[in-house]
Order: C-alpha cells, then structure tokens, then sequence
C-alpha cells in the first residue's frame, strides 16, 4: 500500500526552459515503448490486477514459444535462440515480484505497473557503460511490448485513459512531439535531457508551454497520476505539493495572468520606443497550425517560416504543388504583412533530408543547411519555384540558412533568377522584386557582412548557432552550457558589426534566435540598432510592451558601454538594468 513517504512534498530542481506554472497529475512516457492507460484501483481489486498481468505473461510465453518453433523449422537452431532469452525475461522471478508489488504499492493497473518497472529497469541498463548491456534493451523492450499487447484478452477491463490534462515528464522529447503538444492536454512537461537552447525548449516558448529540462533520473524516480506543480519559472517540479504551497502557486497564477491581460490590451499596438524610434517585431513559426497563434499575437508578419517540419516530416518531400499551396496560405493569412520563408534547414541536430551512409563525425561543422540545398539542386529549385508562387499572392520574402560566405550567396540568386525565368516562359505569376536575404549565423558572414550586403536585401541573424560557432560550445551540450553565453563581447561585437554593415549599404538587420524573445536583452538589442525582432508567437506581446517602455537613446548609450565591457556578465547586467527599470512586471 502506499507509505507516508509517497504523501510529502518533494521538490525536484531542473533548469527553466519555458516559462508559466502548471498544476496537474503527472503523465511518464519512458523511452523505447509507449506508455499504456494509466488509473487507479481499489485494494480489492489488487488480486485481480495481478492475476490479470500473470494471464499475460503466460500469453506472451506461448507466443514465443510458437514463433521458436516456426524458426527452428526455417532455419534450425541458430536463429531461434533469440526467443530462448525474450522467455527467460518473462520467467525472471524478481520482474515477476517487482511488478505485482508495484500494483500493490501504487494501486494502479497492472499494464501500468508492468510498465513502470520495465522503464526503471531499461533506464537502468541505458546508464550502464557496457555497450553489450546497453544493446540489449531492444530486447527487453520487444518483450515488454508483447506483454503489453496482451493484456485485455478478455476484455473485462477499463479504458478511462490518461487524465485530461497532465504535466509530462519524459527522458527527452522530439521537437516533432513538442510541436503536437498543442493538440493534446499536456499543460506543461519536465524531462531529464535537453538545455534551454534545444530546438524542443525553443518550441515550448513558441507555444508558451511550461517547461522544465535537466531533471535528474525524473524518469526512474516519479510515479504517473502523482499530484504536481510544474514551475517553468524556477526550474522546479513539485510533486505532492502541500495546501500552502498550493495556495502559494495559485497566487502567482493570478498575478501573472493580470500581467497577460495587461498585455493582450496591447495586442497590435505599434511597437516604438518612447522616443519614436519603431520596430518590427514579427513571428517565427514551424507549422501553419500556429498562424491563429501569430494573429492573435499582434505580430507584424513572419520573420522566420522554419519549412524544415512541412518537407521533412513525412514519408517523403512535398512536391513542388504542395509546397507553393502550403506558402501561399500562410502568405494570404498573414497579408498586408510580410512572410520571410527559410529554405531547407536540414542537418546537425534537425531531421535529415536523407539517410547518410556515412555519420558525420561533427555535423555542425559538416553538411547542413544551403549545403544541402546546394548539394540536390532539383529540390531548391522545387522549393524555390514554390516559394515564388507563393509570392503573387502576398508579400514574401525568402532567405537563405547557414551561409558563409559571398559565392554562396552569388549561387542561390543565380537559382533564384533561373526559377524566375522557366516561371515567366510559363505564364506563372510572381513578384519580380522578391526580396532575398540570408540567415548570418557563422561568424565568417558577419565578420564578411560587409562584403554580403550589397548582394541581399536583408539580413537576419540567427543568434542561436552564431553564438554556439562564436564560442565553441553546443548549445544543447550540458558540459559546456555554461559557456553558452549571448552576452559574451565576442558574439555582441559580431552583431554589431552586421549591423552597421547592413546600414552601411541601406538594408534592414533582424534578429530571430532566441536572443530576440529574451526581455532581459532587449535594451541591448535596440541599442545596437537592431530593426526587427522575431519571437514565438506567444512572446510577440511581452517583447513589443518592452519596446514602448524603453528610450532608444537610453539603450544606444547602454550598448556603447557594453560593446566596451571585457565580460559576459558585465554587459547582461547592463541589459537588464535597463530592463528592470522600465518593465519589471516581467521580469519578477
């Protein structure tokens, strides 16, 4: 039965990823294998759990046993000894024990309390250092997955599923799973892995999903349907939390939602400084799904469309018809307003465009971004093509990731101009005068930013991987996060340099890393001269109340000093007393 010991409070500390609070039972998903439903029991249904999870186990073994016997007669003796080990799993008296205790201590279904104890145990053996170990989880898992299948044979049994709204907590989540959280009832996840820079944190801000990493062994330790409080403020996932601190979190709900109220009465109000300086704060998004997310935002346009999820995220690329339908919605949703659409952004620690025979030993120094595009020409030219389509349609833009260098640039226009031409002796229409710009997020096109201006229209730094190529260190790499700094001198005299490159030869500089959502820096961002922002839609509004609160002259001598300033913290501090000083309902 369940001890005392379960009923505390207890506090497991991680690090913030998204902020926002969310009160709600907990949901565990393990790695290798779906979790099945999850509800709780009676003690005097325990004993029939239990004989339920043995009926299974029993299934299971005949099963084997026959497909053994299958193999044998195909093949002989050698390729059926696999099944010989996948039945001593299921006859392993202590997994046996593990589980009908389980279902007596959690008083949860027997599936669940199966797959409970093999996730601990699987997490485990993933810990250990021995690579023969660690490979056979595969094993374990297709075992486990069986069992699984086999529960319910008769039928008699209750479906209620997961509760309608929970907090996940998982080893690590896809940016692909974050993406679709929004149609489910997750208010809020907590996982073991990832950083504030993944691709996953980045898209739980987008949404405004609190979100908590770096939790240790979460996974091993938590038990599903366990009452909890996610704090994506502080880190924290609370789990048993007692009535003050109940009381305590639902306070602090109140408060911020009357910041956010605050905030969305300004939905669409221009966004200029106290001083008449303007600035563009637009949108980035990964899904036409999010469009009504960035109207209600108040966002100026999209100032970065990712399309690595629409050409990547199925069986095989959209082609060339699907693609243009697919712009020439979000360009029509979005108009009068502008749509900056990426081109393929594939390799280092996104999906592929293809399997590679060979691993890269270093794929964020190897075959990514416009190499890709590059590399399969007929692929830029579909999207290229469907990009211009597009255009006739609405206001947009294209640009182009991971440049670094001019015949890069010099390159993709010659394909731009070729497109044009086949769609012109089509009869297609399109806007000649497509703007053209480039993402500079290796330091060789800032520090060349003067050579790449006069050849785009725009530039859009991508502060994420610049500051991750500046430094030399991974941003999604725990060892080395703490080197991970936006505010290092090095990264913000890059800025500016693009920057005053681009002034230099009359075009516009934005920002659409993570740099441009975080109100800690946006006096600083202002201040060296940035004309555009984009964020997640959900911090278009935060971002734009931070502009008309700040003095342009102010943040321009606050920059000044930084760019003087030997260290990172130095200039953050800068930043961020600017910041305290005129919105601090934001930042406390």
């Amino acid at each position: 039965m369940r001890g005392i010991d379960d009923v505390r409070e207890t506090i497991h500390e991680g690090i913030p990823a998204s902020p926002g609070i969310a009160i709600a039972p907990v949901q565990v998903v393990a790695r290798g294998f779906s979790p099945p439903e999850v509800y709780e029991i009676q003690e005097s249904e325990v004993a029939h759990e239990s004989e339920r999870f043995l009926q299974s186990l029993e299934v299971t073994k005949r099963q084997l046993i026959e497909l053994q016997s299958r193999l044998e007669d195909l093949s002989g003796d050698n390729e059926s000894g696999i099944f010989e080990a996948h039945i001593m799993i299921l006859e392993d008296r202590s997994v046996v024990d593990r589980v009908i205790l389980a279902i007596e201590r959690r008083l949860q279904n027997a599936e669940y309390a199966f797959y409970a104890v093999m996730q601990n145990f699987l997490e485990a053996m993933r810990r250990i250092q021995d690579p023969y170990l660690r490979e056979r989880t595969a094993d374990i898992e297709d075992v486990a997955q069986r069992v699984l299948r086999n529960f319910n044979i008769d039928g008699d049994v209750r479906q209620p599923g997961a509760p309608e709204y929970h907090v996940l907590v998982a080893y690590d989540l896809a940016p692909t799973e974050t993406a679709s959280m929004q149609r489910r009832h997750v208010t809020g996840f907590a996982t073991e892995q990832g950083s504030v820079n993944s691709h996953t944190a980045i898209l739980a801000r987008a949404f405004g999903i609190p979100a908590v990493v770096g939790l240790n062994a979460a996974v091993i330790d938590i038990i599903a349907l366990t009452p909890s409080i996610l704090d994506g403020y502080a880190g924290k996932l609370i789990l048993h939390p007692s009535p003050e601190t109940l009381a305590r979190y639902r306070t602090l709900m109140l408060a911020k939602e009357k910041v956010r109220s605050s905030l969305d009465a300004m939905r669409g109000a221009a966004t200029e400084t106290v001083d008449g300086r303007p600035l563009t704060v637009s949108a980035n998004i990964e899904l036409i799904d999010e469009l009504p997310l960035v109207k209600r935002s108040g966002a100026k346009g999209i100032g970065l469309y990712r399309t690595e999820f629409l050409l990547l995220n199925s069986e095989e690329m959209p082609n060339e018809s699907r693609q243009a339908e697919v712009y020439s919605r979000v360009s029509r949703e979005m108009a009068p307003h502008s749509v900056i659409i990426r081109t393929l952004d594939a390799g280092g620690d996104k999906l592929p465009v293809e399997p590679l025979t060979d691993i890269e030993p270093n794929p964020f120094l190897g075959w990514r971004g416009i190499r890709v595009s590059l590399a399969r020409p007929a692929m830029f030219r579909e999207q290229i093509r469907a990009i211009l389509r597009a255009s006739s349609l609405g206001k947009v833009a294209v640009m182009f990731p991971m440049i670094s260098g001019l015949s890069e640039v010099l390159r993709c226009k010659e394909i731009v101009r070729r497109c044009m031409d086949e769609l012109d002796s089509e009869g297609v229409p399109f806007d000649h005068d497509l703007p053209v710009g480039i993402m500079v997020e290796v330091p060789a096109a800032a520090l060349c930013a003067d050579l790449l201006a006069p050849e785009v229209d725009f530039f859009s730094i991508g502060t994420n991987d610049l500051i991750q190529y500046t430094v030399a260190a991974d941003r999604v790499n725990p060892h080395v996060a703490d080197l991970y700094r936006p505010t290092h001198p090095a990264v913000i005299r890059l800025i500016k340099h693009t920057i005053d490159a681009a002034n230099h030869n009359g075009i516009w500089t934005g920002i659409c890393g993570e740099m441009a959502g975080d109100i800690r820096l946006t006096p600083l961002l202002l201040g060296l001269g940035v004309e555009e922002l984009s964020v997640g839609p959900q911090q278009v509004p935060r971002v734009g109340h931070a502009i008309r609160s700040l003095s342009h002259a102010e943040c321009a001598a606050m920059a000044d000093e930084a760019l003087r300033h030997h260290r990172s913290q130095g200039v953050l501090d800068l930043s961020l007393s600017l910041a305290r000083k005129h919105y601090p309902e934001l930042l406390d």
